[in-house]
């Protein structure tokens, strides 16, 4: 998500994450202000390979409840954001714990952080690397390898999904639009641990602007049998 309106406007159907990319190499950059969301709605900061000092900075900052790792991070990297990030949160938890909240200020959430890792995947993949990080993420997230870190529009062959060995969740990303519904439905039907869809590119008017209609559309659709 980039402009506010549109923001508020997705807010309104209730998603369970909205993500905002802070990685300026991304046309989808995002600089502005989080409007107030719903609580049930999980603001996830996007970062590629970002010291790990400005990932705790803009979690503080806008309030995230969940980072998503789109970068080459090692399993060292994320258990070592993972446990400032924890650290960080109790410290900021026990000195603000007789302030109360006030209207339309982010706060640091009691829950912890959740990590997401993201692994390119285009006509095959080695689902043994995914071993060592499967201790110190909450989900992994598939997405389709291309030149972009990510929203390059495509979907990668599904059927690679069928050699996943780990029983973590995992979002299920990568050119997923209208035309896939029946795609999703059927992958659904299996033994897969989907945790989630994450619908990007194929929703968007331009960068970073989504089309409220063809969410809506998907979301209904996507539900009914």
């Amino acid at each position: 998500m980039k402009y506010t309106e549109n923001i508020e406007q997705v807010a309104g159907l209730l998603p369970d994450y909205l993500g905002f990319i802070f990685y300026e190499k991304s046309k989808r950059n995002f600089e502005g202000i989080i409007p107030e969301l719903p609580k049930s709605i999980k603001k996830t900061g996007v970062f590629v390979n970002e010291y790990k000092e400005i990932v705790i900075s803009l979690v503080e900052e806008y309030g995230l409840d969940a980072i998503q790792l789109h970068g080459d991070e090692s399993v060292e990297y994320v258990s070592e954001l993972k446990n400032q990030l924890t650290e960080r949160r109790a410290l900021f938890i026990e000195e603000n714990k007789h302030i109360k909240k006030q209207k339309n200020k982010h706060t640091i959430s009691k829950n912890e952080i959740e990590i997401i890792k993201v692994f390119g995947i285009k006509d095959d993949f080695n689902f043994d690397i995914l071993k060592p990080y499967e201790a110190i993420v909450d989900f992994f997230l598939f997405d389709t390898k291309g030149k972009e870190r990510g929203g390059n529009g495509v979907t990668f062959n599904w059927e690679v999904l069928k050699n996943y060995n780990s029983t973590k969740p995992f979002f299920l990303s990568g050119g997923i639009g209208l035309e896939q519904i029946e795609e999703v439905k059927n992958i659904r039907k299996t033994d897969l641990p989907i945790y989630a869809l994450d619908v990007n590119s194929k929703f968007e008017t331009k960068a970073g602007l989504k089309s409220v209609e063809n969410i809506k559309r998907f979301k209904h659709e996507i539900s009914t049998n």
